[in-house]
């Protein structure tokens, strides 16, 4: 008996102490209360030494376009995980210059630094290349659709969600019921085109008779194309202005020309105050804090990152007071029908321009299908020739 008993406690003894070393007891942690992670012993890279370098297509501190948006989600990174501002590296290239993106990202490896983070689509496959040239460095790239599963990932969010609520704005604030979108790329890029649908589903919704009249510059950032459609879209009568591009000219010159603007990237009323109905934002913090507060506590997986209003990834900022009546709260019902799931944007038969439908009633398009397969437009939407 007592050495049955000696055997059970040194048995005890025994998983006390793997469970010690493994941390059995302790809760998988992401993020504490106060946002800083609590670093576990398997953590793939230590907090003192992380270096991150990040690429973007534009100067990340000038204007309110896409990599100042960015840019503020890295800013909120650091904040929420207690960085220092050396562990953050930052370079401007052009993300159709496959060997300026090299050269930034071998800069950053060689600098010590074990994440890099490319916020552009054009960077994908130099990155993808990158990853199994340097497979102890973790790599990330914004929207696109190349991932490993180890040390390279993509990430993006349901921006389609604030598009549409974005467009019930437009339809409900249009007098001419012409509508202009500055748009970087054509029908071959979904992401691109999803927006735009998505926009015209919700303006639709509200006024049916409206059209949305689109202008492609074909460049993911450009200053002058983006001035130039806005441009001929406001010489075309539109009074209301939204884009997926990088600059502010469409909202700008909707200022200067006393008629109204969706924002986009970031929350543009802030150079435009008079012309901004509201903008369609990113909150790419969120995704910025769960993929380095992964790799600080181990619980990295290699997944892909596509998340939506719900986790903060997307949102709509508050429609102005200028706005016409009821347009808030019209938002604000809309909103709501997303967040509990009864709205999804593309649900049902859509009816295209080109004459077509899409869809199956009953049913929403699948993920895979918004994020690549929408080469289509909506039965409102006009593409300028």
């Amino acid at each position: 008996m007592q050495r049955r008993f000696h055997r059970l406690w040194l048995l005890l003894l025994a998983v006390f102490l793997v469970c010690l070393a493994a941390g059995c007891g302790k809760a998988d942690d992401s993020v504490s209360e106060q946002g800083v992670p609590d670093v576990q012993e398997h953590a793939l890279v230590a907090k003192d030494d992380l270096k991150i370098g990040v690429l973007y297509i534009a100067d990340p501190t000038v204007g309110s376009g896409y990599s100042y948006a960015h840019d503020l989600g890295i800013s909120d990174m650091m904040r929420n995980l207690e960085l220092r501002p050396e562990q953050v590296e930052r370079a401007v290239v052009p993300d159709n210059d496959a060997a300026g993106v090299e050269r930034a990202a071998e800069k950053f490896i060689a600098d010590g630094c074990q994440v890099v983070i490319g916020t552009s689509f054009g960077y994908m496959q130099t990155l993808a290349a990158l990853a199994e040239k340097h497979p102890q460095v973790y790599f990330a790239h914004s929207s696109g659709f190349l991932s490993n599963g180890r040390n390279f990932i993509n990430y993006f969010g349901r921006i389609y969600q604030a598009r549409y609520l974005s467009g019930i704005v437009a339809g409900l604030n249009t007098k001419t019921g012409k509508i202009g979108y500055v748009a970087a790329q054509g029908a071959e890029n979904a992401e691109v085109t999803g927006g735009i649908d998505a926009f015209a589903i919700g303006v639709v919704a509200v006024n049916p008779s409206a059209r949305v009249y689109v202008r492609v510059t074909h460049s993911w950032f450009d200053p002058a194309a983006e001035q130039a459609a806005s441009e001929e879209l406001l010489a075309l009568g539109c009074d209301v202005m939204s884009q997926h591009c990088d600059t502010d000219a469409p909202v700008r010159l909707a200022q200067q020309r006393g008629v109204y603007a969706i924002g986009y990237n970031s929350d543009m009323s802030k150079e435009c105050p008079r012309s901004t109905l509201t903008s369609v934002i990113w909150g790419w913090g969120a995704f910025y804090t769960y993929y380095i507060n992964s790799l600080l506590t181990g619980t990295y997986d290699g997944e892909n990152y596509y998340r939506g209003m719900r986790d903060g990834m997307v949102e709509l900022t508050d429609v102005a007071d200028f706005a016409a009546d009821g347009t808030a709260e019209q938002v604000e019902a809309a909103k709501k029908r997303i967040m509990d799931g009864s709205c999804n944007v593309f649900d049902g038969v859509l009816e295209t321009n080109a004459g077509t439908t899409v869809g199956t009633a009953g049913k929403t398009l699948s993920d895979a299908e918004i994020t690549g397969g929408i080469h289509w437009y909506y039965k409102n939407v006009e593409v300028l020739p």
